[in-house]
């Protein structure tokens, strides 16, 4: 057994394991293949990079997205505590300045003693010791021909796509106006409103625009691009990332584009739900026909990349090791969950369970009544057409006796409270 835990990928579930290691007195060699490899959706040379939407989604206590927050906060994470000091306005949702994360978690784990960062591109996992894999979603092509033979299942994969940034200060704002929808957050959002005969133009122009990838197949529903949205209907994008609901005092809009700070100067903003498989000209010819984005200028376009993870239910077990190969652990968006939070969950559920591997103790997952546990259950189920998972309260056993108006605080309160009993008895 090597004195070392191996964590393969500095994302957001390879540098949330690795924390949680060292801080227990685990030395960890963590393996990023930055600068000397990246993917196409890949820019900046830190660690934790967000490469799509810089949303960790909503804090409330009504959304599962809320109760998986509350879950990591009694299990101690770290990145969720740097997602905060990072903060950019964005109504009841927990948005970041994206550089400032991954610049502030890159210091977090080049300062702890028991981790020691490799800069290679692990094409294979290491026969002896333990290993915690989380190269995904964007995993290189050797690594998962490795996973792959290794668990004897092919890779899945789908397409993903993230959304253009542009500057502040090309937005005309005499055509926006700055509000949350329903009044959810301190006008945290810059709304950019169409006539019908505006919007009917841009979705022509959408809709017969040059795209990168003629056809996709296994576009993740979750994270949808635009153009492939707006191919199902003329009225799709009005009852999607462009409804005209919400605002007071706004007229009537027939579509509204919302704007998200990107970073804590509010020198950039991100066009939400607007993840894009569109070319670079066309993106700046379509996107510039809402009228507050006439003058667009582009500092981030939208791509489109492959995410790949393993058919967990044949190869996975509730641990998150693998069935086959005791010590060799599969976390973040590569084990089958998909969104960021839930990637920092699974990364930190291996790293406990890993902890407790190292101490000669059986692993206990989180119980079904949680959001990280129903995951947990959910992609080690047997399932015949496997798809990543994001939180939400449809994966959790129902609730009996709870008028519907209030069952969605009613499963929170439940998982924050078996999250909380199940910490007390693993966790010490």
């Amino acid at each position: 057994m090597a004195d070392f835990v191996t964590v393969i990928g500095g994302g957001l579930a390879g540098c949330e394991a690795a924390l949680y290691l060292a801080a227990h007195g685990i030395k960890v060699k963590l393996y990023e293949a930055k600068p000397l490899w990246r993917s196409a959706a890949h820019k900046s040379n830190d660690l934790a990079e967000i490469v799509c939407s810089n949303s960790l989604k909503s804090t409330v206590t009504t959304t599962a997205s809320g109760a998986l927050k509350a879950e990591l906060d009694i299990m101690g994470c770290r990145l969720l505590e740097i997602a905060r000091n990072n903060a950019v306005p964005a109504g009841s949702a927990l948005a970041v300045d994206r550089d400032g994360f991954s610049r502030d978690v890159t210091s977090a784990v080049y300062s702890e003693p028991n981790i020691t960062v490799v800069h290679e591109v692990a094409e294979r996992i290491p026969e002896n010791g333990i290993t915690i894999v989380c190269a995904g979603p964007v995993c290189h092509d050797a690594l998962a021909g490795a996973l792959g033979e290794l668990t004897g299942q092919s890779s899945l994969h789908f397409f993903d796509a993230a959304a253009p940034i542009v500057t502040a200060e090309c937005i005309d704002y005499s055509r926006a106006f700055f509000g949350a929808r329903y009044g959810k957050g301190d006008a945290d959002y810059l709304n950019c409103p169409m006539t019908k005969d505006e919007y009917l133009a841009f979705h022509s122009a959408l809709v017969t625009a040059e795209r990168v990838i003629d056809e996709v197949g296994g576009v993740f529903e979750g994270c949808m691009p635009v153009e492939v949205m707006a191919a199902r209907g003329v009225d799709a994008l009005r009852f999607g990332p462009l409804r005209p609901v919400g605002f007071r005092d706004a007229g009537k809009p027939y579509a509204v584009l919302q704007l998200r700070r990107e970073n804590t100067e509010s020198t950039l903003y991100n066009l939400v739900g607007f993840q894009t498989n569109l070319k670079f000209g066309e993106q700046k010819r379509v996107f510039s026909m809402i009228p507050a984005l006439k003058n667009i200028e582009i500092v981030r376009y939208g791509v489109m990349h492959r995410n790949t993870f393993i058919n967990a239910p044949q190869c996975l077990t509730k641990s998150l090791c693998l069935e086959n190969r005791n010590g060799v652990y599969v976390a973040g968006q590569l084990c089958g969950v998909e969104g960021y939070v839930e990637s920092i969950a699974t990364g930190l559920l291996a790293a406990i369970n890993v902890a407790h591997a190292l101490r000669g103790e059986a692993a206990v997952p989180p119980p079904e009544t949680t959001v990280l546990g129903a995951l947990v259950r959910y992609i080690t189920s047997p399932s015949k057409d496997f798809q990543p998972m994001n939180a939400n309260f449809g994966v959790l056993p129902p609730l009996d006796g709870v008028k519907k108006a209030e069952r969605k605080q009613a499963y929170y309160d439940r998982c924050v409270a078996s999250c909380k009993e199940w910490a007390a008895d693993y966790l010490t």
